[in-house]
């Protein structure tokens, strides 16, 4: 059947898609669906701020769908969280696919692809070779017990799903139990060999994903799929990365290598049965060195690499080469054979090349160190954790330049990307040259950036801003605590307090408070409890989505926490008309990747705490502010204790990165909005 000439515009069906959904159109919706359809059309990449109520899935969706369809082709959207892809697969998608089938001609279809990891893997679960039990659970019948009690149920769970996804699994299992009943895409013997490959959730899900216009999929896989030698990802020509302010932090996480003594001694047990002895226990006795030298140093970055360990990765390293050596080429062997070859091997080339990178890590200058090496571990903890070295890329813009931006057409979307006023700030970070469509930069905005040498290369986009359906100025205050003094490391000063109650009693509750560490959520919840006659919920009291649903259906309720609130809360209406910060959110200055990105800026000569610092503050600040307004009829302040907002001189640049707020440092014009607000909203 030739193809047909007649497509209707993106603008046409982005207005016969929200009238058949029963929504209203909104300017900087049809102004974002333009500039998608552009960006298809030129093959030029687009980064798009498009604010809460825009509507922005709706105006990527149609313009990716109309191209899918018309060039039958496979676009890819990636999600950061699992909360926007459901959105997408169970809501969205459905009921647009319903919408465009008269004017596309046929339904589009759609899918949602997962790592391996994810499904259920049938002979694992049948035949495989058993995952180790960590070195604890040996002498924990209890732990042994309940893990038994879950394989079993997830044995019994096989027979009944359809996808073998993990998710679909209510309650879920512990992570060491479904390790036991799923495989990385290194231990897979690949669906040729595997008797049961036929039958693969994985394979089916791939299947299903490469016959589908639109794959949901996550930031993880998108790096995953650019990081690795093998294609995970269907072929696509068009990807499109919402929640793309978190991007870079996501792949940074699956780019990062870690190192244990417990992994070496698993690697060598499953290569034990399989190779000469002596040859595995050369990797066991590496083990044992290992983690004889790791109990003896302090977590925290490693700047050097420490004598000790001068000998002990090589050792590793080394003998983790020769166990591979022995297990020789892929053989022609029974499927129980083929099977525990692949899992020794897969942990040994993991152990391997973690080794060698931490090696290589410190071949460098400080201003072309391409990677970062710390120990973690907390032995003293009620839950104490073994010590692992980790490695992580300082920055991952090559990667993304290269294996998805010189790749496809890439349109980039959040409702924070423009930090101190501008595009550039992020599209450094994503490997795109400066210079992409700007909005007007604030004061004291940084100007001191390093750029890559060849800064004026790379690939075209642009940068557009549609604003917001929201009246920030006129529906919500920004106040700024300019009187307090600066926030010390001794927690909360008692002046704060003061000033968090008055707030507090002034909005009747209503409050959600984000504070920049458990430490200081917990005071202030303590001492609002004996203070006010509020209920004053703090994350951790229960699980979170419960903590929300009891903050949304209470409206004089305030709920306090930290990282997990700045991003992940939505709560419109009346329930929350108070948003109060701490502090501003710089990272911790012993945060290893942060810091020593910093450090490596400022041996590059640029100014490190405005490119490193200021950007991560400004980012999250303006993530955990956006919680205001959630709904065309919200009102409200959000209030922000930390007077260096006002007085530093990067506050310019910090604010510029914010809601357009009106602005005041007057407490009591703060604390009447508060409650002329409380007094109108319902009882």
């Amino acid at each position: 059947m030739p193809a047909r000439t007649d497509f209707p515009g993106v603008l046409e069906l982005l207005t016969h898609a929200v009238e058949s959904v029963g929504g209203a159109e909104r300017p900087g919706q049809v102004k974002m669906a333009d500039a998608v359809g552009h960006a298809i059309r030129t093959g030029e990449h687009l980064a798009v701020q498009a604010g809460t109520g825009t509507g922005k899935s709706l105006a990527y969706l149609v313009p990716a769908i109309r191209h899918a369809v018309e060039k039958e082709a496979t676009v890819v959207v990636s999600t950061a969280t699992i909360a926007l892809q459901r959105q997408l697969v169970d809501r969205d998608l459905p009921r647009l696919a319903k919408a465009l089938k008269k004017p596309l001609g046929r339904e589009p279809t759609f899918a949602i692809l997962k790592g391996r990891r994810n499904y259920l893997c049938l002979h694992r679960l049948d035949t495989g070779a058993p995952d180790e039990p960590e070195d604890a659970q040996l002498f924990d019948p209890f732990a042994v017990s309940r893990l038994g009690k879950e394989v079993t149920r997830l044995h019994e769970w096989s027979s009944d799903t359809e996808t073998g996804d993990r998710d679909e699994l209510v309650p879920g299992v512990s992570d060491q139990a479904w390790r036991q009943v799923s495989v990385t895409a290194r231990e897979c013997l690949g669906a040729a060999r595997c008797p049961i490959g036929t039958d693969c959730f994985a394979e089916r899900a791939r299947a299903e994903a490469g016959r589908a216009d639109v794959v949901v999929t996550n930031h993880a896989l998108l790096a995953i799929d650019a990081l690795q030698g093998y294609q995970v990802l269907p072929d696509h020509d068009l990807v499109i990365i919402d929640e793309a302010h978190d991007l870079v932090d996501r792949v940074t996480s699956v780019a990062t290598g870690e190192l244990t003594s417990a992994m070496v001694s698993a690697a060598a047990r499953r290569c034990g049965r399989l190779i000469d002895a002596d040859v595995a226990d050369r990797l066991l006795e590496a083990s044992d060195g290992l983690a004889l030298i790791l109990d003896d140093l302090p977590a925290g970055r490693l700047d050097s690499l420490p004598q000790a360990l001068t000998g002990a990765i090589p050792a590793v390293r080394d003998a983790a080469k020769a166990c591979l050596t022995a297990l020789g080429s892929d053989r022609k062997e029974d499927v129980d054979g083929a099977t525990a070859r692949k899992l020794a091997r897969s942990l040994l080339e993991e152990v391997h090349d973690t080794a060698a990178r931490l090696l290589d890590a410190y071949d460098e200058d400080l201003a072309h160190q391409r990677d970062v090496v710390w120990l973690t571990g907390d032995r003293y903890s009620a839950n104490p954790r073994p010590p692992a070295l980790k490695v992580a890329p300082l920055g991952v813009a090559g990667l993304l330049r290269e294996r998805v931006f010189n790749l496809n057409t890439t349109v980039l979307t959040s409702a924070t990307l423009t930090l101190g006023g501008e595009f550039d700030t992020m599209a450094r970070q994503w490997g795109l040259p400066p210079g992409g469509a700007r909005v007007t930069k604030a004061p004291g905005a940084a100007t001191d950036k390093e750029a890559p040498a060849d800064e004026d290369k790379g690939p075209k986009w642009t940068g557009l801003d549609v604003g917001s359906p929201f009246d920030h100025r006129r529906n919500g205050i920004l106040y700024l605590a300019k009187h307090l003094p600066p926030p010390g490391r001794d927690g909360l000063a008692e002046s704060t307090m003061d000033e968090l109650a008055g707030l507090v009693e002034a909005a009747g509750g209503r409050t959600l408070g984000l504070f920049s560490s458990m430490r200081a959520a917990k005071q202030a919840a303590e001492a609002m409890r004996e203070r006010l006659d509020y209920p004053i919920l703090c994350q951790g009291d229960d699980s979170m989505p419960t903590l929300v649903r009891q903050f949304t259906d209470e409206p004089r309720t305030c709920l306090f926490g930290t990282l997990t609130l700045w991003q992940g809360v939505d709560v419109p209406g009346p329930s929350l008309q108070l948003v109060v910060v701490d502090r501003i959110p710089f990272p911790r200055p012993d945060d290893p990747v942060l810091s020593a990105r910093q450090r490596a800026v400022e041996a590059r000569g640029g100014n490190g705490f405005l490119t490193v610092a200021a950007t991560h503050a400004a980012l999250l600040l303006a993530q955990g502010t956006g919680r205001l307004h959630r709904s065309m009829t919200d009102r409200g302040v959000v209030a922000v204790l930390d007077s260096r907002l006002a007085t530093a001189r990067y506050g310019g640049f910090v604010r510029a990165s914010l809601p357009p707020f009106w602005p005041t440092t007057d407490p009591q014009v703060a604390r009447d909005a508060l409650k002329r607000l409380d007094a109108a909203a319902p009882a």
